[in-house]
């Protein structure tokens, strides 16, 4: 992996068993995780591990040194082994987001805001980026302007918001409800 978020996976001398693995259980689907505003080790570990198990195309953090995190590692149960991670610096998001944009990627982030869709009534587009904001304040007014879609979880209780890896495992589960369990 690189900064600018290039998978370089075939480029990485995988070991030929690794790559049969990953090729066995089909390929990926087309949504792209970006946790570059997540900061704290078990959340990201735990979001590795949930975009390992729904197959997504890749997980973009903020610095790949946390991936060598044994928090990080002891949550991610070895997903950093079999999901694409892409390192795209906070201070480069805004510049990636757009140029996913204009590669035909939908922008969707995961936030309560006025004008937020319930996730039970989203239509996830196939191709997207999903942004996931900071622990505490959500996703920044600056990359806010930049999202297409804003979906909301619709919540019961009195606490207005969820962890954000339980927030990316649901918005993930919706996603791939929508894409990859449609039944036929």
């Amino acid at each position: 992996v690189n900064s600018a978020g290039e998978d370089l996976m075939s480029k990485a001398g995988l070991e030929p068993e690794r790559m049969q693995k990953l090729h066995e259980h089909g390929p990926r689907q087309d949504i792209i995780f970006v946790a570059s505003l997540v900061d704290k080790a078990p959340n990201l570990g735990g979001l590795a591990r949930t975009c390992e198990v729904f197959q997504c195309a890749a997980l973009v953090v903020n610095d790949m040194r946390i991936a060598k995190d044994p928090v990080f590692r002891s949550l991610s149960m070895t997903a950093e082994l079999w999901v694409p991670i892409w390192e795209v610096p906070e201070q480069d998001l805004e510049r990636y987001l757009k140029r996913k944009k204009a590669q035909g990627y939908t922008l969707v982030g995961v936030e309560q805001t006025t004008k937020s869709v319930r996730l039970d009534a989203f239509n996830f587009p196939k191709s997207c980026v999903l942004l996931m904001g900071r622990e505490k304040e959500g996703i920044p007014p600056s990359l806010l302007r930049l999202m297409e879609h804003t979906v909301e979880i619709p919540q019961l209780g009195v606490v207005r918001s969820l962890n954000v890896h339980v927030s990316g495992a649901i918005a993930l589960w919706e996603y791939s409800r929508q894409h990859k369990f449609v039944r036929r």
